[in-house]
């Protein structure tokens, strides 16, 4: 609870400068790799375009009708043997992992449904690699052992591309596209080389079992059976998955397989960077240029074919399987390994939603920029005003677009978002009807809005209070299927020659015009979503004033922790046990819920209270976090599934044996006589004096603070607030005359167990042993008055271990300690305190583990001080 002032100036600007920065950092990365992503799918879209100016609608529709129905069997074919051949990747991974920890069918399912998904939906929004961390998480998988599985699956299907590319380049390196070459010879070479190199690794794996270590990270690879198995299942993958579009594409326009294969590696790494569904637009510019097929639209129809059969009817696939398991699983009388099944898809059952929703939105994006069928015009314009036409264009792509926001939603389990996405449902297929009375499209959407209902029992999350904003990924993959499908309206009329007057053409047949104002319509909310994005995913979040119930007070007061008096700030929420014997106390931090301590009441109602919590966190979404808690209760948070950080150490001093006698309590006793040769006096006024002298305590925090360069914290302490001080006692050091040079507010716990102090502050001209004196004083006034004992508060990062078996959190902690004083002097705070011969007792971060440990860590941080740097102030 307090701090060791530095003097260094510069610094303090150089760190407040460095602060002003970081909010930004990370948010302009992030959004730096958004708008890369969309630049490679617009650069895609433009080539495309300039590819196929020769090439209209009508010619495509044609070309699709003329596909035979065998080859389009065959691609169905080729199509599940990549799928088998993707589950064979996580079964083998799996294997090779956590050998017998998983059955079979969920593995392969994981690889299979998974991808299945994330290739429908696209990299940015949900990878195979978050829906496998679902499914393997709910199987007791731990982390560490779940991202050994991703990368390992991964790292089949990049030794696959890999190998393809080297077999092309060898086999015929004379007709390797020109943007792809260096050359026939040194093609060759390179192929050599890549193909020898694979053929060594086998060679030493198969010598005994091998570890990748990274650092501290290590990794059991494959044995040469596993690695070759694994390659071998991502040699089929790719290759069925190229053999699909190869069978579509018009006779006689690849030349040569192996250069087919190279152009197809490189379309999809290309799709997979541009974080589009399926890599759409990338991924067609990429074909169509490299096989050089521009103007011919079979070869156009051949990649829109390609997209239904292999991106499309995998995932509705994967919702029929959803659909029939969540079928299974309301029934009474299901034998045990269909439940276990059911129970396994559950996880995966958000994402599958927002892929729903996603696709609804495409759906209803498509029918609006592409022209209508004329006969279903006429039908309508018997029964319909043609504002009612217009109306329904413009509603149905608002809400194709929504629904590709509200997918995130979705995705996270939010109810809100569950009851809008079946809203827009029910209004696109009512305005499906009513622009171009197309039943098809409206009946597929309330088809969809059926399987939402279906599922309706895993969307339970309310966010309390959150703002709107999407994530950068997330408004990437919208920006970027929104930009396709603009791209696809222009396509679709280019023969139209533009002319200013078609923006206000109102006719039945004005179908170009419609067009130009539903593209209006979607670029002002793409650009008012992303405006708000910049707006609210930045800056440092602010705690406001919350009401007090009016049982805190007495519950606080009937605490013998003297730190509770915490939930007095006004700063906190609350959630109250029913009977009003007991709170937990906290804040909303970014995706997380921190709470302040451990919750606060009797014994008998603490355990139900932190369970409650946990509910809480999980109905709004958000991880749970105890900030600040100590050993007793460590077992509780642990059977909750959550995980320990060690913040650091409490100092608390026995005041049963504290005395200024003896040779170690020399300063503390020099500090005190020396403030008494000074005239500067000790004393504790009681809380109904506060009032009086809050004027002259005001003017003193301010000096304080001006000095420290700093601003309030907030949290975990108090700051100097009216209301806040006006519920304590204040301990003050006078000078001759009456002016108050330092003060301090008291805690105080029930039953004389805990005494504390919260803001400790002091004029910038005081005596250099101002605080050492003000404690010595404190301390002796506690012991008089019968408390047990006294809390100094904590020293951050005070006794992790550095020791190599130890976790990498104490590791990172103890170097911070150690080397960390250009910053903050950790060891100087913790020696300040060591002059008492106080007891030290670890305090805890509780959190949720894996990849959710250093964002509630990040959470925490920044409601406590502000931003992660700002912790590091003096």
């Amino acid at each position: 609870m307090t701090s060791i002032p530095g003097n260094d100036k510069q610094t303090r600007r150089i760190e407040a400068r460095a602060q002003s920065r970081l909010p930004w950092g990370k948010k302009t990365k992030s959004a730096l790799f958004a708008f890369f992503g969309i630049a490679v799918a617009v650069i895609g879209l433009l080539v495309l375009d300039h590819l196929s100016s020769g090439i209209s609608i009508r010619d495509v529709k044609q070309s699709l009708h003329a596909i035979p129905g065998s080859v389009l069997l065959t691609a169905l074919f080729f199509t599940f043997v990549s799928f088998a051949a993707v589950a064979l990747y996580d079964v083998v991974a799996v294997e090779t992992i956590a050998p017998g920890r998983v059955p079979y069918h969920i593995s392969a399912m994981a690889g299979g449904a998974g991808y299945a998904i994330s290739n429908a939906l696209g990299f940015s929004l949900l990878t195979g690699g978050a829906l496998r961390y679902r499914v393997y998480a709910a199987e007791g998988i731990d982390i560490a052992d779940i991202g050994r599985i991703i990368g390992t699956s991964w790292m089949a299907i990049w030794f696959a591309f890999t190998i393809l590319i080297a077999v092309a380049l060898v086999i015929d390196p004379s007709r390797i596209p020109w943007i792809f070459s260096f050359g026939p010879v040194l093609d060759q070479l390179i192929g050599i080389f890549v193909l020898l190199a694979v053929a060594l690794l086998l060679y030493w794996l198969s010598r005994r079992e091998r570890t990748l270590n990274i650092g501290r990270l290590s990794v059991r690879l494959p044995s040469s059976q596993g690695a070759l198995l694994q390659i071998l299942a991502g040699l089929v993958d790719v290759a069925a998955a190229a053999a699909t579009l190869y069978v579509l594409l018009p006779a006689g326009s690849v030349n040569s397989i192996p250069a087919f294969a190279l152009v197809y590696v490189v379309a999809v790494a290309l799709g997979i960077i541009s974080h589009a569904p399926g890599g759409i637009g990338a991924f067609e510019a990429t074909i169509v240029a490299g096989l050089g097929l521009g103007q011919n639209p079979d070869a156009i129809a051949a990649l829109v074919a390609y997209r239904v059969i292999y991106t499309l009817i995998p995932f509705l696939a994967a919702i029929a399987g959803f659909v029939v398991s969540e079928v299974l699983r309301r029934r009474h009388l299901i034998a045990g390994p269909t439940i276990s099944a059911v129970r396994m898809f559950e996880p995966l059952i958000p994402p599958l939603s927002a892929g729903i929703a996603f696709l609804g939105g495409i759906v209803l994006l498509i029918s609006a920029v592409i022209p209508d069928l004329h006969h279903r015009l006429e039908m309508l314009a018997d029964v319909l005003p043609l504002p009612f036409l217009e109306m329904s264009h413009l509603g149905a792509s608002f809400v194709g677009l929504a629904l590709l926001i509200v997918a995130r939603g979705l995705a996270r389990r939010l109810w809100r978002a569950w009851f809008l996405a079946l809203i827009l449902f029910s209004l696109g297929a009512i305005f499906a009807l009513s622009k171009a009375f197309a039943w098809e499209e409206a009946l597929m959407l309330a088809l969809m809005a059926g399987t939402l209902l279906l599922f309706r029992d895993s969307f339970y999350r309310k966010p309390l209070g959150e703002h709107f904003s999407l994530s950068w990924g997330w408004l990437a993959s919208v920006g970027t299927t929104a930009f396709a499908i603009l791209w696809l309206g222009l396509f679709a009329y280019r023969h139209v020659e533009y002319a200013n007057e078609l923006w206000w053409e109102f006719a039945w047949d004005a179908q170009a015009s419609r067009f130009l104002r539903v593209s209006v319509l979607i670029l002002t909310v793409l650009a008012a979503i992303t405006i708000n994005t910049i707006i609210n995913g930045v800056g440092r979040s602010k705690l406001r004033a919350q009401p007090i119930p009016e049982q805190v007070p007495d519950l606080v007061a009937m605490s013998p922790s003297a730190s509770d008096a915490l939930a007095l700030l006004g700063d906190k929420r609350f959630l109250m046990d029913p009977k009003g014997k007991g709170f937990v106390m906290y804040a909303r931090s970014g995706g997380s819920l921190v709470s302040m301590g451990e919750p606060v009441g009797s014994d008998d109602v603490i355990a139900d209270l932190a369970w409650a919590f946990r509910g809480l966190a999980d109905r709004t979404g958000t991880r749970t976090v105890f900030y600040g808690v100590g050993p007793e209760r460590l077992p509780l948070f642990l059977d909750m599934g959550l995980t320990a950080l060690k913040l650091g150490e409490v100092a608390r001093v026995d005041l049963s044996d504290f005395s200024l006698e003896g040779s170690k309590r020399q300063p503390l006793r020099y500090a005190a006589r020396r403030l008494e040769k000074e005239g500067i006096s000790f004393e504790i006024l009681p809380k109904g004096q506060t009032a009086d002298i809050m004027d002259e305590l005001r003017v003193v925090s301010n000096a304080w603070l001006e000095m420290k360069s700093g601003s309030e914290k907030r949290f975990s302490l108090g700051s100097f607030e009216n209301a806040y001080l006006s519920h304590f006692d204040i301990a003050v050091l006078r000078k001759e005359g009456g002016a108050i040079v330092a003060f301090a507010n008291v805690w105080r716990g029930a039953g004389n167990q805990e005494i504390a102090v919260d803001l400790m502050r002091h004029v910038p001209d005081a005596s250099s042993v101002i605080m050492d004196g003000l404690f010595a004083n404190l301390l002796m006034a506690a012991k008089g008055e019968g408390y047990l004992w006294f809390n100094l508060g904590a020293a951050p990062l005070s006794g992790l271990s550095d020791s190599h078996l130890a976790s990498r959190w104490n590791r990172i902690g103890s170097f911070i300690y150690r080397r960390g004083a250009e910053f903050y002097r950790f060891d100087g705070l913790r020696a300040f305190k060591d002059k008492f011969g106080p007891k030290w007792t670890p305090y805890y971060l509780i959190c949720p583990p894996g990849l959710a440990t250093p964002r509630s860590l990040i959470d925490a941080t920044n409601l406590v001080s502000g931003s992660p740097f700002e912790v590091f102030k003096r």
